[in-house]
């Protein structure tokens, strides 16, 4: 919990229809196994009590009953330090509800009915379910009165971060979907209770779907499937959960029932991105109620995995398109420039580092796309105190294989007899006497592209930049 993180899991019992005791048994040692490991939220499919599948079951109230009262079970067994959000019918006032259940600390914190109710295609839910209600209401769940209501969000008392809301299945593939709102009324994490069954190419368009969301509202979305144990007389369910983080899925499964699928949420990453995105404008629904729930602060283990190179892709193929777009991008940018200011000549400094190696090809690839003559690149190698022989025979050589323009300007002397007019002592190799290159190497640049009437291509990278030590002009 520490840092803004939370750990997080999905997992599908593999269930049997409308035997809501064994169910719940299930779930009951997913969540014990989840808290051993460490979880502060575990997310379980739609109608996981009963199973997806009863179909006209539904209407029996020994069903109703069971379901209820393993429901309860489950609650009243969710330990401290945990959120647990489960899939149940609930009746109210002679309607059936298809809900999540958020439960913490042995009790339901709170209800959120299903808003969606699909009855096209394979689906007959409005045969079985009633949408939910536009306004809260008191449901009475054993010796608790609980409430339910499409605009819950549960917030974490000690991670201020941790606001948790639910949708149903198909809430997600509606043009305007509960989350939405949930996230513009301060909700990070979304936690999604499904039974989505399987067709040719469904799975690969609803993983792009909750990566989307998650992306589109800077928040967590927590998928979490049925599969085994299911009907099969209808449809067909394979378990495809999915953990994603501001559009990017942290860890995915499918096919494995019984499993807890877990990684870390970093809550603190999603705060920091709603704040600087400017666009994503917040609001204040007075129907929206806020319910607190506890969790220890604590050291909080990852196994989410973190790159080496968070910016570029490891993997050789895509590391070299990202590479690619990264180079046209420069191209085009400088094309421009060149373009718009009727410049033929480009003047760079060559040390034979790799920034200015970077910035020459940049500059070579885009003389080629504006069918200049290469010539047209001035390269200065500027030796000074310190310059091997090795970088400064690379710089050279790598000007003439690419066919510019060398030119070599020592300014050994200019920067001694600079030492000498501000009393420098040239044996101080503090930042005086670094900058005092820097420095001269630029004036040398700016002269020289006066004198060839053309641009100064600049060598600083963005690392340097962000650290205010990159000579940017």
């Amino acid at each position: 919990m520490r840092h803004g993180f939370i750990k997080t899991a999905t997992a599908t019992p593999a269930i049997k229809v409308a035997d809501c005791k064994y169910n719940a048994d299930k779930i009951l040692d997913l969540i014990m196994r989840a808290h051993e490991e460490g979880v502060h939220l575990l997310v379980l499919p739609e109608l996981c009590i009963t199973g997806y599948t009863c179909q006209d079951l539904f209407f029996q109230q020994a069903l109703l009953e069971s379901a209820m009262e393993n429901a309860i079970r489950v609650a009243s067994k969710v330990p401290k330090n945990m959120v647990v959000v489960f899939g149940s019918p609930v009746e109210l006032r002679g309607k059936l509800h298809n809900c999540a259940i958020v439960a913490s600390a042995g009790k339901i914190l709170g209800i959120v009915p299903k808003i969606n109710i699909p009855n096209y295609l394979e689906y007959y839910e409005a045969r079985w379910f009633t949408p939910a209600l536009p306004n809260e209401e008191i449901v009475e769940l054993g010796d608790q009165k609980v409430i339910m209501g499409p605009k819950l969000i549960f917030t974490c008392n000690q991670l201020p971060y941790f606001r948790l809301a639910c949708e149903v299945c198909e809430d997600l593939w509606v043009p305007n979907p509960p989350s939405v709102n949930h996230a513009i009324n301060g909700a990070t994490v979304i936690a999604n209770v499904s039974a989505s069954d399987e067709f040719a190419g469904k799975a690969a368009y609803r993983y792009n779907l909750i990566e989307g969301q998650s992306a589109r509202l800077i928040c967590a979305y927590v998928y979490a499937d049925a599969g085994e144990g299911e009907s099969s007389t209808d449809l067909v369910f394979t378990g495809n959960n999915q953990i994603c983080e501001n559009g990017i899925t942290l860890e995915s499964t499918k096919l494995k029932s019984d499993e807890l699928l877990i990684t870390e949420i970093d809550l603190e990453h999603l705060e920091h991105e709603r704040r600087v995105r400017n666009t994503f404008v917040t609001t204040n629904d007075k129907d929206y109620r806020y319910i607190g729930f506890d969790i220890e602060m604590g050291e909080t283990s990852l196994t989410r995995y973190v790159p080496r190179m968070p910016f570029v892709p490891e993997d050789g193929p895509a590391r070299d398109a990202r590479s690619e777009e990264i180079i046209t991008l420069q191209c085009l940018g400088l094309k421009q420039r060149l373009v718009h200011i009727r410049c033929k000549t480009a003047v760079i400094g060559i040390s034979g580092g790799l920034d200015s190696t970077l910035a020459l090809l940049v500059t070579v690839k885009t003389f080629d796309m504006l069918n200049l003559d290469r010539r047209g690149i001035i390269c200065v190698t500027m030796p000074c105190f310190g310059t091997s022989q090795r970088t400064k025979t690379n710089a050279m050589q790598m000007v003439e294989l690419l066919g510019c323009t060398l030119k070599v300007v020592d300014i050994s002397e200019s920067v001694s007899k600079h030492f000498e007019d501000i009393g420098q002592d040239p044996s101080n190799y503090d930042v005086t006497f670094e900058n005092a290159q820097a420095r001269e190497r630029t004036q040398v640049l700016m002269d020289m592209a006066n004198m060839y009437n053309g641009i100064v291509i600049g060598t600083g990278d963005l690392s340097e930049l962000a650290l205010g030590w990159a000579t940017y002009n």
